[in-house]
């Protein structure tokens, strides 16, 4: 039926006073003086016909029982709504998955880092299921909160290619005051091997050169973790 109806000669934006265009009014008083009904009609930019994107927008809210619903709806829903086509509904799920996404940046408070547990619980679910090593970095500042993580490298079974030029090489670009390296043993032991300690030794050294300090170097096992910092190996 959305196809049906988005098929015909839709009412154009121009077509409606000016005064009731919800961009101009967005542009004059700001989003916040917008009701859900004129947001969602800008990004649905055009109606059907007889029937403007306010209209429109006003309808779907009351078909959709409010904009609550509207978030939770999925595509198959948003297309069964008269007006509604395959590429309103997927614009209209962008925007929704846009806003969700900020929320979560505003909701989020940076992780501090005070502790090799605060770290490795951080990581530990994220790591400790990969059938393969993985070894990350996390960016610090200088109160030791979290500015930034990456991937540096995913090796074989038992072994991951950890060069500190690439280690170091993100931490430079996000000036970093010091980094966590972690890495998993796929095999669920956490001891770590003669090449995770001469890895370790060589980060530090690295470290010292660059200004950027290796607080630790975490081994992730299943469910459990082993410290270099701890261990005094570093």
């Amino acid at each position: 039926m959305g196809a049906v109806l988005q098929a015909r000669q839709p009412v154009l934006v121009r077509e409606i006073p000016k005064e009731d265009r919800p961009r101009e009014r967005m542009m004059l008083h700001g989003a916040e003086s917008l009701s859900n009904a004129e947001l969602l009609a800008i990004l649905l930019r055009t109606g059907s016909r007889g029937c403007s994107a306010v209209d429109l927008a006003e309808q779907i809210l009351k078909r959709l029982g409010g904009i609550r619903h509207l978030i939770d709806a999925d595509l198959n829903e948003l297309t069964a709504l008269p007006g509604i086509g395959v590429a309103k509904a997927t614009e209209l799920k962008a925007a929704i998955e846009i806003g969700r996404r900020v929320a979560r940046l505003k909701n989020d408070a940076r992780p501090t880092f005070a502790s090799p547990a605060d770290a490795a619980d951080y990581m530990m679910d994220r790591l400790r299921f990969h059938l393969k090593e993985h070894f990350v970095v996390l960016h610090l500042d200088t109160k030791n909160r979290l500015i930034g993580e990456e991937i540096v490298s995913i090796g074989s079974l038992d072994s991951s290619i950890a060069h500190p030029r690439e280690i170091y090489k993100t931490a430079l670009k996000k000036s970093a005051a010091s980094i966590i390296c972690l890495h998993n043993h796929p095999s669920g032991d956490p001891t770590p091997s003669f090449d995770d300690v001469k890895v370790t030794r060589r980060l530090v050294e690295a470290g010292q050169i660059l200004g950027i300090e290796l607080l630790d170097h975490i081994i992730i096992g299943e469910n459990c973790y082993i410290s270099m910092q701890e261990k005094g190996w570093l």
